[in-house]
This record gives C-alpha cells, sequence and structure tokens, in this order.
C-alpha cells in the first residue's frame, strides 16, 4: 500500500510567506497615504477668522489653493493679506475657522508647517554683518532643503554683489539677497510678499522668470502684489480681499477671454441691438452720445464681425485686465463676473 504523505509547511515557510503578505499590505497602505496627503490643497482654509479686539482683520475666509499654482493675493492695505500669510505660517493664532498647509493645521504644528514652505516678508531683515555669501550660507545651512548652490545662481542672476555686507547694502540689494534666500530652496511652496518692491524693471523681470520656473519644478507659489501687471503675467488664479473679506475670486485664463471694445458712431442714432447669436458672448453694451462701450467673453470674432456691419469711425479693442476687476471691487463698481 501506497501512502502519499501531504506536505507539512515548515514554521520557517509560514513566516516567511506572512512576513510577505504583511508587506504587501503595508505597501498598499504607504501607497494610499501617499495618494491621500498628494490628493490634500496645498492650501485650505474654511471660514478663517482672525480678530485683534474688536477689529476683525479676517472674516469667514474660505479658499484652496491647489498644488503647483502659482496663486495671487491682491487688496489694498490692511485687506488682510499678510494677516492671512502670518496666520497659514503659524507666526498668529487664528480666531475661528480652519486652516490648513500641505495637511497640516498651523495653529496644532507650526513648525510642520514652516518645513514645508519658504516665505519671503514684506519686510525681510537680514543680518545687518554680514556679507552677502554668509548670509546665504547661513540660511542654505538651517534649512534641511537648502542648496547654497542654486542660491548663488540665483543671486548671480539677479547681478547682486554678495562681497557686500548687508549693512553697506541697497534696499534693493537686500531685496535681492533676500529672494535669493528664499527662492533657492527645494520646499514645496513658496510664499512672496511684494517680493520685487524696491526692483528695477530687468531685475523684476528675473524674478517673474523664477517664479514661472518654480512651478515648471511642481512647487506651489503665493504671490502678494499691489503690481497688477506682474499678478496677470506669472498667476493661474487670484483673490481679492477687501476689509477682511474674500471679495472676488479670478481665474486669469478667463480674465484674457475678456474684452472691452470702444467704437465712435458717425452719426447720432439709437443704440445697436445685439443679435441673438452674440447674446452670450456680449455681456454689457453701454452708449453715450456717438461712444459705444461693449464688454465681450470668449471669442472675439462674431463680435467684430457684427461691427463692421454697422456705421462706425473708430474701433478700438483691448483685454479686460485685471485693473477693471480690481477697481470694481475697491470702488464697489460693477463688473461682469
Amino acid at each position: 500500500m501506497t501512502v502519499h504523505a501531504s506536505p507539512i509547511e515548515s514554521p520557517s515557510t509560514a513566516a516567511d510567506e506572512e512576513s510577505s503578505r504583511l508587506g504587501v499590505i503595508g505597501e498598499r497602505n504607504r501607497s494610499l497615504e501617499t495618494h491621500q496627503r498628494e490628493a490634500v490643497p496645498a492650501v485650505m482654509t474654511d471660514r478663517l477668522g482672525k480678530r485683534y479686539g474688536t477689529f476683525d482683520a479676517l472674516i469667514d475666509l474660505s479658499l484652496e489653493i491647489q498644488r503647483g499654482e502659482v496663486f495671487g493675493l491682491l487688496g489694498p492695505n490692511g485687506a488682510g493679506k499678510t494677516t492671512l500669510i502670518r496666520t497659514l505660517l503659524g507666526f498668529l493664532q487664528r480666531t475661528s475657522g480652519r486652516a490648513e498647509v500641505m495637511g497640516i493645521d498651523p495653529a496644532s504644528d507650526s513648525v510642520g508647517v514652516r518645513r514645508c514652505v519658504s516665505y519671503l516678508p514684506g519686510d525681510a531683515r537680514l543680518p545687518r554683518h554680514l556679507r552677502g555669501r554668509a548670509v546665504l550660507k547661513f540660511f542654505a545651512d538651517i534649512r534641511p532643503d537648502g542648496d547654497y548652490e542654486a542660491a548663488l545662481a540665483v543671486a548671480e542672476r539677479l547681478e547682486l554683489d554678495l562681497q557686500r555686507h548687508v549693512g553697506f547694502m541697497s534696499t534693493g540689494m537686500r531685496q535681492k539677497l533676500a529672494i535669493a534666500t528664499v527662492i533657492s530652496s527645494k520646499s514645496p511652496i513658496l510664499i512672496l510678499d511684494e517680493p520685487t518692491a524696491n526692483l528695477d524693471p530687468t531685475v523684476r523681470s528675473q524674478v517673474l522668470a523664477l517664479v514661472s520656473e518654480a512651478q515648471r519644478a511642481g512647487r506651489t507659489v503665493i504671490f502678494s502684489s499691489h503690481v497688477l501687471t506682474e499678478i496677470e503675467e506669472v498667476c493661474d488664479r487670484v483673490v481679492l480681499l477687501k476689509r477682511g473679506r474674500l471679495a472676488r475670486q479670478q481665474t486669469l485664463a478667463d480674465l484674457r477671454a475678456r474684452h472691452r471694445i470702444f467704437a465712435t458712431r458717425r452719426q447720432p442714432q439709437p443704440a445697436p441691438t445685439i443679435p441673438d447669436r452674440l447674446r452670450d458672448s456680449i455681456s454689457r453694451l453701454t452708449t453715450d452720445g456717438p461712444s459705444v462701450i461693449i464688454e465681450t467673453v470668449g471669442d472675439l470674432a462674431p463680435t467684430l464681425g457684427w461691427l463692421a456691419s454697422l456705421e462706425l469711425d473708430q474701433i478700438r479693442a483691448e483685454t479686460f485686465g485685471l485693473r477693471a476687476v480690481y477697481d470694481s471691487v475697491h470702488f464697489d463698481e460693477a463688473s461682469p463676473s
């Protein structure tokens, strides 16, 4: 009689298989956690508020900034831009609402937030007794993601004399030095508060180019400026703050698709009637004597074709521009949404 013996698993084989199974599960869990972290916005606020006594600096501010986005912050002095930035970094404690930076709450882990962020304040102060090169080395060494060689390269692009002591530098030179220390880091988020202040046009162009390069490298940039043309050039989206509230959000792609047309009629006549086919693309038509002003959305060609059929002396078209949006919020004027 033949006896078929069933194989008996050795303890070491069973342990190896169990270890392998647990390793696969662990890898799956790590992949899921990585995916969940990557799905979290770079910055999120939900009804964020900050109060000083009876003064509300931020009121019910809700916004999201996506990873890899260049996000513009606009508003007059006192609108809440710097308060928002300092609250996100944990320098200020919020009064109400929620906030997260890369999924981290700055109120409970401000150090963790600042590991993810490289911040250029509007009033950057640098050690006056050090030479420019030593300043770059100091900041590169104290940050885990610092890069001294990259800082030197940025300083060279900005035509900065690194042999001079900070105390003997002009305001513009100190600004360039601060920019080099901030942009050269490898942090996933850059927060730049008025980065081009006190800089000449050539250097401003270099700074904007550095911002675009940071975005192409996958970094998120929060760009606060009073220079509307700079916001228009580098930002994907902009929010306008007014007295601590979010007054308007605007994507720059949508704004570039808007035009304002100025025309002059040859003789007095009734206001032109908008054809049905253009009612979705013409958002406003106003007349004042011989002058006609038309605001359009989307493709401009159909509207220009219609205008060519009217008796007009002159036609001038321009992009709507961020200035018109800013003025509509600042002066409470109407503007197309």
